[in-house]
């Protein structure tokens, strides 16, 4: 797969500075001249003296296809631009139907495919495993199976928290969900806790539980419960496969949206005049895409 290379411009050629003010924006040094200011237009104008090759870009899309599960769309870009294709369909397929377990709940199922696929994913990777387990609990309490999820939580999880004081925590955590029963039913939007095809069945909400929803302390535990929580695990186990089969943990996209939001806070930070609708565009793609609050991470 060809390698994705934008020649960025750099910071000296941005406006009217001297030769100092380039040094300045790197090392920090609040000593030299003014930075320059852009309206959008001058913004603009110097984005416009980038040269971005049509080659690297088709290779970013050619790139999410091939991560994002999408193996034939992938071949038929590739065919149509020219690009090379190596594409294993079977390695994608397998991959994104593991991915699908997790989200759908099916943590047992995802866990013994994984090992059929190489052992050594999980086996090197103790913090992923750990939140598979956890989420396997979860699912367990989700379904109101609440002894085999403290037997689970025995077995499996007490050990390894044991040994890692941020398990530890995190177990704790998840352990609080068997306190709070109607918090655990209310704040599922899986479908799961709730038979949404029968009305009857569900029930107004407490008003004691409801209050536990705008505490900001339930937070943590309530986003335990959310779909979300699947698909936050389903993409660090997914970065796992994909590094086990030789790609990056993301696609290059997603790479070159993080690369952007940290250049963006950087030149922000250093007191280069963006124009307004510049200052933020990076960091909040970071947000939505990425769920990225810190840009330097």
């Amino acid at each position: 797969m060809a390698s994705t290379s934008t020649r960025a411009p750099t910071v000296s050629r941005l406006g009217p500075t001297t030769s100092g003010t380039s040094n300045s924006i790197l090392s920090g040094n609040s000593g030299a001249s003014a930075l320059p200011t852009f309206d959008t237009r001058q913004w603009e104008d110097e984005l416009s003296k980038v040269d971005i090759s049509k080659h690297d870009l088709n290779s970013l899309i050619f790139d999410y296809l091939l991560i994002e599960g999408y193996p034939d769309a992938a071949v038929e870009f590739a065919r149509e631009t020219g690009l090379p294709a190596d594409v294993d369909h079977e390695k994608v397929q397998e991959r994104m139907e593991i991915r699908q377990a997790v989200e759908d709940g099916r943590v047992e199922e995802a866990v013994r495919r994984v090992n059929e696929l190489d052992p050594e994913i999980l086996d090197t990777n103790p913090p992923l495993l750990f939140h598979l387990h956890l989420l396997r609990m979860i699912e367990l309490i989700r379904s109101e199976e609440i002894d085999k999820a403290l037997a689970f939580a025995t077995e499996e999880l007490a050990p390894r928290g044991a040994e890692n004081p941020e398990f530890r925590l995190e177990l704790e955590r998840t352990m609080g969900l068997l306190a709070f029963p109607d918090l655990v039913k209310f704040a599922d939007d899986t479908g799961t806790s709730i038979n949404v095809d029968d009305s009857e069945d569900i029930k107004p909400i407490p008003l004691e539980t409801l209050q536990l929803f705008s505490d900001p302390s339930f937070t943590p535990l309530i986003s335990l419960m959310k779909k979300s929580y699947r698909v936050e695990i389903s993409k660090e186990l997914n970065s796992a496969i994909l590094e086990n089969q030789g790609h990056g943990r993301e696609t290059k996209l997603n790479g070159l949206i993080r690369l952007m939001a940290f250049g963006e806070n950087k030149l922000v930070d250093a007191g280069l005049g963006l124009p307004v609708q510049e200052k933020e565009k990076g960091r909040n793609w970071a947000k939505k895409i990425l769920n990225l609050n810190d840009v330097d991470s």
